[in-house]
């Protein structure tokens, strides 16, 4: 034994060696203690009554949107209204010059009267001949030259009077008035302006309906046709409007289907829903988003805090036997509100971990805490 070694043993008193052996005996007992599982709220997967909606992007166009343009050739002299500007059925809008039309309108006046003064002379052409025949002093070969005569001269008349009404009506139509009540787009053109047949002046819009066009495919219209709410080809689906900025429209709806087969390139039936316009919100052209009711009745759901997802699956944490955690992957279907719907994987009365999923792992033990009903809506409905 060396120097050293015995330097140590008499460091070592017997009250120091005890010391250390009681602490390490406190050790081992600590560390054999068990844990209590964690107190983990759970509840219970649910059925709700109610309906799933299905979003659509739409198209939107105004109730009636027609281009006004020029039907003749000339100088636009007039224009009577302002770009965005209100205007009633029947107001005048733009004035072309008239000058030429008009002196073809008194044209054909003057031909269509000289063509009922020939007709007067030629009956009493007829009439006279008739007089000279029952004489025996011309023959009635003379009678029914001057009818045929008579004839043609009335035919003149005809055509004359069709001359004039179409030029009346080209007269009509250097005056452009407005087909029906609505708002005026913009105007291209100024005073001045040389037209041609067809030149586009504006456009007018009756704003006070609108239709919004939307696309379905055709599992989405035999899921609408056979609903039980519905069970009928000639729908009136109530539907609701988002506008472009995202918020709701505060007018309901009403969407029918537009046509009656399917596109054959896509396989989707497109449908048009009217929805009233009073203040003029929506404009010709807009665009937004449907929200159609696409399914009714009870549906298993589970609340968005218990779930959690894994490489584009979604999973829950199911309480099986002992209360211990089973990671349970399922099929989710469209979101409602605060929940999922349950299309495969679970079923009503599954006790499954309610939040607080991120701090739990699979088959671990809890302590579950049944939420009642009542938290269980208030947070579906986020209050809680």
């Amino acid at each position: 034994m060396n120097s050293k070694t015995i330097l140590i043993q008499k460091l070592i008193t017997p009250s120091l060696l005890v010391g250390l052996l009681s602490g390490c005996a406190a050790d081992g007992s600590q560390s054999n203690d068990p844990q209590p599982p964690p107190a983990t709220p759970v509840a219970e997967v649910s059925v709700l009554d109610t309906t799933i909606y299905q979003d659509y992007i739409a198209n939107i166009i105004a109730f009636k949107n027609v281009e006004i343009r020029s039907r003749l050739s000339g100088f636009l002299d007039q224009i009577y209204v302002d770009e965005g500007s209100e205007v009633s059925q029947g107001q005048p809008l733009f004035k072309l010059n008239d000058t030429e039309y008009a002196a073809e309108v008194a044209r054909s006046e003057a031909v269509l009267e000289s063509a009922i003064a020939d007709a007067k002379t030629l009956a009493l052409e007829v009439n006279r001949t008739k007089l000279l025949v029952d004489k025996n002093i011309v023959s009635e070969t003379d009678l029914e030259v001057a009818t045929a005569n008579l004839a043609a001269a009335e035919s003149k008349i005809k055509e004359a009077k069709s001359l004039l009404q179409h030029a009346k009506t080209q007269l009509a139509y250097t005056l452009v008035r407005a087909p029906f009540a609505g708002k005026i787009d913009r105007i291209p053109l100024k005073e001045g302006s040389l037209l041609d047949e067809g030149t586009l002046l504006t456009s007018i819009s009756d704003l006070r309906q609108v239709y919004a066009y939307f696309d379905i495919s055709e599992q989405e219209y035999l899921s609408i046709v056979t609903d039980n709410g519905t069970r009928t080809v000639d729908v009136n689906l109530p539907v609701t409007l988002t506008l472009a900025n995202g918020t709701s429209y505060p007018h309901t709806g009403v969407a029918e289907f537009a046509e009656n087969e399917f596109e054959k390139t896509t396989g989707t039936i497109s449908l048009r829903a009217l929805f009233p316009n009073p203040d003029g919100l929506i404009k010709h052209g807009a665009s937004g988003k449907i929200s159609v009711p696409m399914q009714h009745g009870e549906n298993l759901v589970v609340h968005q805090k218990s779930v959690f997802e894994i490489q584009d699956r979604t999973y829950v944490y199911k309480v099986v036997g002992s209360n211990t955690l089973a990671m349970t992957p399922f099929r989710a279907g469209p979101r409602v509100g605060h929940y999922y719907l349950v299309e495969d994987g679970l079923s009503a009365r599954d006790t499954i971990v309610f939040e607080g999923v991120q701090n739990l792992k699979d088959g671990m033990t809890i302590s579950p805490k049944m939420t009642s009903l009542a938290d269980y809506q208030l947070a579906a409905n986020g209050t809680q």
